[in-house]
């Protein structure tokens, strides 16, 4: 890459920082749960349009997404800005960070598309809703990602995890996760006067739980099976009429969470025909596995200070699930992790976590991975032989997704 671009992305990230700064601490001090991000999408709306930028707010057909796109011609790639909450504890996944970073990365590319005259497209794309709520499957079914070369977003994790002289994780693999409710319905009775009335729909949760569990024995140590119960009946002296239980099965592939599902499905059935209860499903937003395209990942690396950034290891930086992964199977993409400053038993999903999110450290290793996905976005609308060469793979490896691997 021509020492002249990385020098006008990297300039103009800095040029921008209190722009970065400021949507940065909008977002974590008012956060806001799945698709009611309105703060956000507000703030973002604002601060593009005042620097210059056409802006789309509530795109595609979303009330709290927004698109800001710049270039014309040539390739596309697109970087996706998260910044919904969770419910109680706030940023405890860091999205300001994931915003930030993909908003100076935006920045970057765009400075450089601007100076140098050349074809290609970059796109700052507001993706709400990924804490369960499936923002980017509704984005995909809209055509967010039709045409796109590429897709990027950097997430943060727990620093402690982290050898001490790696702040990042380029390539990292994500499980797939099937979500189901199940309902039963029996039949409700008195449960002292006329038991031998009723047909318990919370016997039939339970003894789906029990089969659950043994089936536990016999799955791959990389699946998950955990659930919990949305409604288990009202009162003792009232035999259970409708139950309800709320699933999550993972693993590696789309493909084998949704074959693990079918035998999780044989114990609710089993359950219901044991008990005399009806059941039915209801499917919820199931996310796909993440598949990062290598090329992205290397190019992520080289991209980086050097040293800083590990390729695959630690494999387990960040485990779960994220829509992200059906990013992945729509075109190449890219889900890397970096560390932010946090204290043993402050993983994702904690207090320490909402407070470690809101460190000026946090927020100065998220600009610099905004620079690095920069300089990698940048290779992707310039550098012809390694956008073919990621094209090529990205189809090698879904044919493998097809076939379960």
């Amino acid at each position: 890459m021509a020492q002249q671009w990385t020098s006008v992305i990297e300039n103009e990230i800095q040029a921008r920082n209190a722009e970065i700064s400021s949507i940065n601490h909008q977002i974590h001090s008012n956060p806001e749960l799945a698709y009611e991000e309105f703060k956000a999408h507000e703030a973002f709306v604002t601060i593009l349009t005042s620097l210059g930028f056409k802006v789309t707010p509530h795109a595609f057909g979303l009330e709290t997404s927004f698109s800001a796109e710049f270039g014309s011609g040539g390739r596309l790639v697109v970087f996706n800005a998260e910044y919904d909450a969770l419910p109680g504890i706030g940023h405890a996944c860091g999205h300001n960070l994931i915003a930030s970073a993909s908003f100076a990365s935006f920045l970057g590319v765009a400075a450089a598309l601007k100076a140098s005259g050349l074809p290609g497209r970059v796109r700052l794309l507001g993706t709400p809703a990924e804490e369960g709520g499936g923002g980017k499957l509704k984005l995909i079914a809209a055509g967010a990602y039709k045409g796109a070369s590429a897709a990027l977003m950097v997430h943060p994790g727990p620093g402690h995890n982290l050898p001490s002289h790696i702040r990042g994780v380029s390539f990292v693999r994500m499980l797939a996760n099937v979500k189901f409710r199940v309902h039963f319905t029996g039949k409700e009775s008195h449960a002292a006067i006329a038991p031998w009335d009723g047909v318990n729909a919370l016997d039939a949760v339970c003894l789906s739980y029990n089969a659950i569990s043994m089936l536990r024995q016999q799955i791959r140590p990389y699946d998950r099976i955990h659930g919990i119960f949305r409604s288990a009946g009202d009162r003792p002296n009232v035999t259970p009429g409708n139950c309800c239980v709320e699933y999550y099965i993972r693993s590696q592939t789309r493909a084998q969470a949704e074959a693990l599902w079918q035998r999780v499905l044989k114990c609710f059935e089993g359950a219901a025909l044991a008990t005399g209860c009806q059941m039915h499903t209801e499917p919820l937003n199931s996310y796909a596995d993440v598949r990062p395209s290598a090329s992205l990942c290397k190019a992520y690396v080289e991209a980086m200070p050097e040293g800083t950034v590990s390729y695959d290891e630690p494999k387990d930086i960040l485990a779960g699930s994220t829509d992200m992964g059906d990013v992945c199977y729509e075109c190449p993409g890219f889900h890397g992790v970096f560390g932010i400053g946090t204290e043993e038993g402050s993983p994702n999903h904690t207090k320490g976590f909402t407070r470690a999110a809101a460190t000026e450290d946090a927020f100065a290793r998220a600009v610099e991975c905004g620079k690095g996905m920069a300089l990698v976005g940048w290779r992707v609308l310039t550098d012809d032989v390694f956008a073919d060469e990621m094209q090529k793979e990205w189809e090698a490896d879904m044919k493998l997704a097809a076939q379960g691997k």
